[in-house]
């Protein structure tokens, strides 16, 4: 077994993230001619527009390496056929204590979103308690202000995008 998170994507989903990875790697060459050209304006301690191409350049390089992990670990295509348990790539109805229910989609938030359908990481504390979890099976989790609250799972269905 091994650590490597994978990360459930529609075929939209994975597209739109390559193409944003391709326009970033394509665009390095231009991030470097800013950072030359402004290196040659004279002293760097003082020159702000080459330490902001510099920062420019490190949030590009930063959002590169991830969109490679994101991709490289992704899971693309149709989601799961199972109705009966809480995985990646399913629509969760979900039961609070207060009676509430919201349907929501588990997967990467970097899914964007489905119309009204809330996109759930499975590493956050919900998508977390929720993961593995069978109809009728109830979970509890931390909120962010130390509590906890407990949420039913009602009903498991496949995305269909």
């Amino acid at each position: 077994m091994t650590d490597t998170q994978v990360t459930w994507l529609t075929q939209d989903a994975f597209d739109r993230l390559k193409s944003e990875l391709d326009q970033l790697i394509a665009n390095r060459p231009v991030i470097a001619a800013e950072i030359n050209a402004r290196r040659e304006e004279g002293d760097l301690k003082e020159n702000g527009g080459y330490h902001a191409a510099r920062e420019e350049q490190g949030q590009q390089e930063a959002r590169i390496r991830q969109l490679q992990e994101l991709l490289r670990t992704a899971q693309v295509g149709t989601a799961p056929t199972s109705t009966d348990v809480a995985s990646p790539g399913t629509v969760l109805t979900v039961r609070y204590d207060d009676d509430d229910t919201e349907k929501v989609l588990l997967g990467s938030r970097e899914e964007g979103s489905h119309g009204d359908l809330q996109v759930i990481s499975p590493n956050s504390p919900l998508g977390a308690a929720l993961l593995g979890a069978k109809i009728g099976e109830t979970r509890e989790y931390s909120l962010p202000d130390g509590g906890t609250m407990k949420v039913t799972l009602a009903g498991v269905e496949p995305f269909t995008g």
